[in-house]
This record gives structure tokens, C-alpha cells and sequence, in this order.
């Protein structure tokens, strides 16, 4: 009874990190299609478009690896779910507030912000799940967070055709706090029924 049980959350905890990875790609790609839009109502001319884009990039880029370095260490400390909520919630609030921006530096400063949360995201949820998985799962579970997450290009790609750039952005930072509260759902779920499941 209890490995059924422990069998089932941690399948549970695989499909959360899952729609984790969906939302990190969502963002990522998602970034680099509207770029040009976004700068282009920002005021920029199309030469300042290019190159403040691979500068916004570039800085994207950093966040997440300072992300990395800074969530792991925090993983580390503090512990992989505590360390997940935050960059859930740094990296939504981020998006959310990206689609408000009115000034190139605003936008220079929250793709940052967002490249670190979405850098903690990843990280934080592939070691979890490397945890709770016995070794001969973890290779499969990778593969379907993976495979998983390319779902999540496949829907910036068409969101991005339907509406413009700010409420693409909106629905990012919308499906990141959505992952957030399932996370803070099923957290009991994840570690305190297998608990109990042993006192029993």
C-alpha cells in the first residue's frame, strides 16, 4: 500500500515540474518573438531594435545564470520546494510587470529579474524530482519534463499570433502563478502523506 502510494506522488510531483518547464519555455521563447514588437513601441528605431534586443537577451542570459548559482545554493540551504515557490513567483511577477513597461531600462531590469527566477525554476524542479525518483525512473522523468516542456514553445508561438506583446506577457506571468498555487497544493500531498503513510 505504501509504495502505491509513494509511487503516485511522486508521479505527481514529476507532472508539476512538468507544467514547470512548460511555463520556463513559454517565457523563454516567448521573449525572443516579441522582441521586436515590444521595442518597437517602445520608440526604437529598427538599428536600436537589434541591438538593445541582443542586449536584452544577453542580460536574460546572465540572470540565469546567476539564478542557477543563486538557487542552488539556496536549494541547498533552505530546501528545493521553498526555493521553487520563490522563483515562481519572482519570475511571474516579473512577466506580469513586463507587460507594463514603458522605458527600455524598465525592460532591461525585469528581463533580468525574470531570467533568475526562470534559471531557479528549472534547476530547483529537476533536482526535486532526481530526489523523490528512485535512480531507474529519473532518466524517463527527465525525458517527459522535457518533452513536456516543448509544449509550452508551441504555445508562445501561437499566443504571440493572437494577441499582442503586454497580454502575452500577462498570460505568462498568469500561468506561473496557476503553477504556483498547484505546487503549494500538492505540497502536502508530495511530503506529508508519505509521512503519515509510515506511522500508519
Amino acid at each position: 500500500m505504501t509504495s502505491k502510494q509513494s509511487t503516485s506522488i511522486f508521479q505527481l510531483a514529476v507532472i508539476v515540474s512538468a507544467l514547470g518547464f512548460f511555463v520556463d519555455t513559454y517565457d523563454l521563447l516567448l521573449f525572443a518573438i516579441i522582441r521586436k514588437p515590444s521595442l518597437a513601441s517602445l520608440g526604437l528605431n529598427p538599428a536600436d531594435i537589434l541591438s538593445k534586443g541582443e542586449l536584452l537577451i544577453s542580460i536574460q542570459m546572465i540572470g540565469m545564470v546567476i539564478g542557477g548559482v543563486i538557487f542552488g545554493i539556496l536549494g541547498d540551504k533552505k530546501g528545493r520546494l521553498k526555493v521553487l515557490f520563490g522563483s515562481i513567483l519572482l519570475y511571474s511577477i516579473a512577466n506580469l510587470a513586463n507587460g507594463m513597461v514603458t522605458t527600455l531600462n524598465q525592460y532591461i531590469v525585469l528581463r533580468f529579474i525574470a531570467g533568475i527566477g526562470l534559471a531557479g525554476e528549472l534547476g530547483a524542479g529537476i533536482t526535486l524530482v532526481s530526489e523523490l525518483l528512485p535512480k531507474e525512473k529519473r532518466s524517463m522523468a527527465a525525458g517527459f519534463i522535457a518533452g513536456f516542456g516543448l509544449f509550452g514553445v508551441v504555445a508562445a508561438s501561437l499566443i504571440s499570433k493572437m494577441v499582442d506583446w503586454r497580454t502575452c506577457y500577462y498570460i505568462g506571468g498568469v500561468l506561473g502563478l496557476i503553477l504556483l498555487i498547484m505546487r503549494i497544493r500538492f505540497r502536502k500531498a508530495a511530503y506529508l502523506k508519505p509521512c503519515r503513510s509510515q506511522l500508519l
